[in-house]
């Protein structure tokens, strides 16, 4: 599939149009939207049960609310503003997160990162998406729990074939829908269980102010480092001005900011009278004669999270050079999901939180590679864009960086199924292993980054032939028609944004 970077879009604006791009580089021509969008995108996203289950840990490690509340903001504040940079470089390529990262990592190096950031995060964290909306419908409908978490599945599975147009149309609309309901579950949960609590140093989980300030924290980061490796799959259709990259900034900014800091700290008011460990229906037991809204806003709030985690996993899997197009990947995304949730429906919170710990270890010294190497190591120049789909650049430094990075937080781990030496000799210090995987990966890649490739093969440049598209059937010889254009196109391009 070609597409023409200078003639009438093929895709545009349509909200009913299957996307026919998968992991492509998105031509002049398709550039549309408003940076507002990326607003919707992630305060619907964050509308979603997992963060207020995230604020009830604010009890078991004996915060005070002042304090939980502090860290609650830091993490919601660092995590936002990671995140806007992130999707503002999805703007300036116009290229997935994960086809990014081909830059510092290499074109195969790219691969280990991805297949468990990306492709288990997604799977993952569909799923727990699904158990938890699925619960939230099975309560309301007294149906079986398997039969609506399926239904759920299915709405996701068509609407990320669609794709991103219909994702930011959906993400709007829930946004408008899901605000009034979760206001009122705020309100109705703060009238009815809400407490401003004093520290409790007899708590089951105390290791001091510091350390249960850190790790709770880092939880509500780590909810938003997981979205990292994502961030610009919904920013890159958007025109590339000055204006734009500034207003989307701002706009994923706030949109990610303002849910995460709400949710979590009503998880902190009303975590203490929780009188259930399943959180369904501690929520249904809280709200009382209020819990039909209640359950309605949980169920919806499964579907604005989901469309994401299903539609970048998708994208992942194509960045695999999997030979599968982007609607097979969402069918295989929703099928694996849907299985792990039928697993993982008991027990959820002590799973979702070991799964979170999991997953943020190894994306943050991922996204700390990316962003350093696009404003130092000179990836924000769309010059470069082609080197994205150059299969001779095997491996570079950038795997080296994000490997040692993991490597030295692993002493750091705090999870239920391992806690690493430093952090069992030191629980006073709470969880600091993004903060450490983070700056190994920063250090590891400052001393690198000049280097020549770690591995490039021999004869020149190899630009990808399967980037694989949305729709199309014949991936083994679509090309990238960005890469072929990008020399003629490039002063164009550097003189914007």
């Amino acid at each position: 599939m070609t597409h023409d970077s200078q003639g009438p879009p093929v895709y545009g604006s349509a909200v009913t149009k299957v996307e026919p791009f998968g992991v492509d580089h998105i031509p002049d021509s398709e550039r549309h939207g408003k940076p507002s969008s990326q607003f919707f995108v992630w305060f619907a996203a964050g509308l979603n049960f997992p963060v207020i289950l995230l604020g009830f840990s604010a009890a078991y490690f004996g915060l005070s609310f002042a304090t939980a509340a502090a860290a609650i903001v830091a993490g919601a504040g660092v995590g936002a503003g990671l995140m806007a940079v992130m999707s503002r470089m999805g703007v300036r390529l116009g290229v997935p997160q994960q086809i990014q990262a081909r830059g510092p990592l290499g074109f195969f190096g790219n691969f280990l990162p991805v297949a468990y950031i990306n492709v288990f995060s997604g799977v993952g964290w569909a799923a727990v998406t699904v158990i938890l909306g699925g619960k939230a419908f099975a309560e309301l409908s007294h149906l079986p729990y398997w039969l609506c978490a399926l239904l759920l599945t299915v709405v996701e599975l068509v609407v990320a074939i669609f794709g991103y147009n219909m994702i930011n149309f959906l993400q709007r609309a829930l946004t408008y829908v899901l605000t009034p309901l979760f206001v009122l579950i705020t309100v109705v949960a703060v009238v009815r269980g809400g407490s401003l609590f004093e520290a409790n140093p007899h708590a089951d989980g105390y290791v001091g102010a510091a350390g249960g300030s850190i790790t709770l924290g880092g939880w509500f980061l780590a909810f938003l480092v997981a979205w990292m490796p994502f961030a610009s799959d919904y920013s890159r259709y958007l025109p590339d001005t000055a204006k734009v990259v500034r207003q989307t900034t701002w706009y994923t900014a706030l949109g990610n900011f303002l849910t995460i800091a709400w949710l979590g700290i009503l998880g902190v008011v009303v975590g203490a009278s929780a009188s259930s460990s399943d959180t369904i229906t501690a929520l249904h037991e809280l709200m009382g004669p209020f819990a039909v809204p209640a359950l309605v806003a949980v169920g919806l709030s499964a579907l604005a999270q989901n469309f994401l985690n299903v539609y970048g996993g998708a994208i992942s899997v194509q960045t695999l050079k999997v030979p599968v197009t982007r609607t097979q990947a969402v069918a295989g995304i929703c099928v694996l999901a849907y299985g792990i949730s039928l697993w993982g429906a008991t027990g959820t919170e002590d799973k979702f939180k070991v799964f979170l710990n999991l997953t943020a270890y190894f994306i943050a010294p991922f996204a700390a590679v990316l962003l350093i190497d696009f404003y130092l190591g000179g990836r924000g120049d769309p010059r470069r864009i082609a080197e994205l789909y150059d299969r001779s650049r095997i491996v570079d430094w950038g795997l080296v960086a994000w490997a040692g990075g993991v490597a030295a937080s692993v002493p750091f781990w705090v999870s239920d199924i391992y806690t690493g030496a430093f952090a069992a000799a030191h629980p006073g210090a709470g969880d600091l292993s993004m903060l450490v995987a983070a700056g190994v990966a920063v250090v590891v890649y400052l001393f690198t980054y000049r280097l020549k490739p770690l591995w490039r093969r021999a004869g020149g440049e190899d630009l990808d032939t399967g980037t694989g598209t949305g729709t199309g059937t014949n991936t083994a010889t679509d090309t990238d028609p960005a890469a072929e254009q990008l020399p003629e196109r490039a002063p164009d391009l550097i003189g914007r944004g």
